[in-house]
């Protein structure tokens, strides 16, 4: 006997509500990704083993050596000789004009040189300094990217052991109702091959998670199939605050490594052309020596000597020239950078409430509304009022937003994870090299503004790409 229409509308309300209440609880009090302890052990276990990490420390700390070699006067010159009246006897003591010669000199760069020449070499030792601030902030995002990437692997795994339970049952419906001969053979076999491409599905989702294990490992210097226990989930982990724009741009402006070595490298042309414009003036050299001649009176000289800058309109003249232009250049290229960072800080606001909104809608009742109506579609095929078609579609669609939610939730997550290495790469584009990728993020567009400015539009808001896409084909 089939149950009263009244007493299976109670049961979808009571479904409704319990389904609600879920979800509300789900939506509440999300743990910030930069909270969780075990991203952070991660990060610092990276952070102490990453070679390209200990490759920009080493060069920055090379830079560092320069300033004192720069700022050192030139090594003096010791000079050693004879003179001696005709070739038949060594004439030492004998004539007045014989005698052994021991003679230093010593170069004195003009007055200011020295400290300009040490200006510039410590601004280039903090350009080199600022690539150990994007190694470490590239290190923390590939170590977060991966991180995310795990758990939304294994989340898609949970859905799926789900997705499986849901076939199994709606199997054994489709069973039972051909047994008694109220339904079509075709049914169990449509739940057969169903249930045969989720194991198929299974295969392709164990080798993400694998591929995510192992490029953390890589990341940490640890053996690459070693085990990571996660116990958070990308629901847990919720979805980012929306910043505010202009707070986000200074932030990002603070923060920005690329910015940082830019604005260093206008200010080390600058000081190029002051070093240029004295240039101009010859250096000096200090001569002193001495002559001994046996039992005769030694003799002894001291002298200076001074360049002539007669090439002057060639050479000296033609470096301040240079300089300048390099200056200006080095002027620009930091605008460009500032430019193109306040383009990035807002492209990825966008992208982010896009997706917020696309989270929100998901949570606000259509995920609520999808598992319904595939409950609803399945008691309703028990009763034979709909065809197995149809308990197709709704598990398939069911299953298909609930992994189109948390996809929308890790892509997110991403999204903050590239403001907080304040990436200059488009939206959408950082970290698709992968965990294991060689190339530092972030810094992509740095070396060519113009360039990234180019690519800005590639960069498209991925809230309507994450709910569509990640559909999974025939139920998953």
């Amino acid at each position: 006997m089939s149950p009263r229409p009244s007493a299976l509308r109670a049961a979808r309300l009571a479904a409704l509500l319990l389904l609600s209440r879920g979800a509300a609880a789900d939506a509440l009090a999300p743990v910030p990704l930069a909270s969780d302890p075990l991203l952070a052990r991660l990060v610092e276990e990276s952070l102490a083993a990453r070679p390209e990490l200990r490759s920009a420390e080493a060069a920055a700390r090379a830079g560092r050596e320069r300033i004192p070699q720069a700022g050192a006067l030139p090594d003096p010159t010791l000079s050693l000789g004879i003179q001696n009246d005709g070739f038949e006897a060594i004439q030492v003591g004998e004539m007045e004009t014989s005698f052994y010669q021991v003679m230093l000199s010593q170069g004195l760069p003009w007055p200011g040189k020295r400290g300009l020449r040490g200006d510039v070499a410590r601004l280039a030792s903090d350009e080199a300094g600022e690539f150990v601030a994007r190694a470490r902030l590239a290190t923390r995002a590939e170590v977060s990217r991966a991180y995310v990437d795990l758990l939304l692997a294994r989340d898609r795994l949970a859905l799926l052991a789900r997705l499986e339970t849901i076939w199994q049952r709606s199997a054994g419906m489709a069973r039972a109702r051909y047994e008694a001969g109220e339904g079509a053979q075709s049914d169990v076999l449509r739940a057969q091959l169903e249930l045969n491409r989720l194991r198929l599905r299974r295969f392709g989702l164990e080798a993400a998670e694998r591929a995510s294990v192992q490029g953390l490992n890589r990341l940490r210097a640890r053996p690459l199939d070693e085990p990571i226990a996660t116990t958070a989930t990308i629901r847990e982990l919720g979805a980012p605050p929306l910043p505010d724009e202009a707070a986000a741009v200074e932030d990002a402006a603070r923060r920005s490594p690329e910015l940082a070595r830019a604005r260093l490298g206008a200010r080390r042309a600058e000081a190029s052309v002051a070093l240029a414009r004295r240039e101009r003036y010859p250096d000096l050299a200090v001569n002193a020596g001495v002559m001994p001649r046996g039992a005769l009176e030694p003799m002894w000289l001291a002298g200076i000597s001074i360049g002539l800058p007669v090439w002057s309109g060639r050479k000296q003249a033609r470096a301040v020239a240079e300089s300048q232009a390099r200056a200006e250049g080095d002027a620009a290229d930091a605008e460009a950078v500032a430019q193109l960072l306040a383009l990035r800080v807002a492209e990825r606001r966008s992208a982010l409430a896009a997706l917020l909104e696309t989270v929100g809608l998901y949570r606000a009742g259509l995920l609520v509304q999808s598992q319904a109506t595939a409950d609803s579609t399945l008691a309703q095929y028990r009763v034979g009022r709909v065809t197995f078609a149809s308990v197709l579609e709704a598990n398939a669609g069911y299953v298909a937003d609930e992994e189109a939610f948390v996809t929308a939730l890790a892509e997110a997550q991403r999204i903050a994870i590239a403001a907080d290495e304040v990436s200059l790469d488009p939206v959408g584009a950082v970290g698709q090299g992968g965990a294991g990728g060689g190339a530092m993020p972030g810094a992509g567009a740095a070396g060519g503004a113009g360039g990234g400015a180019a690519g800005a539009g590639a960069g498209a808001a991925p809230g309507a790409a994450a709910a569509s896409g990640a559909a999974m084909p025939s139920g998953m």
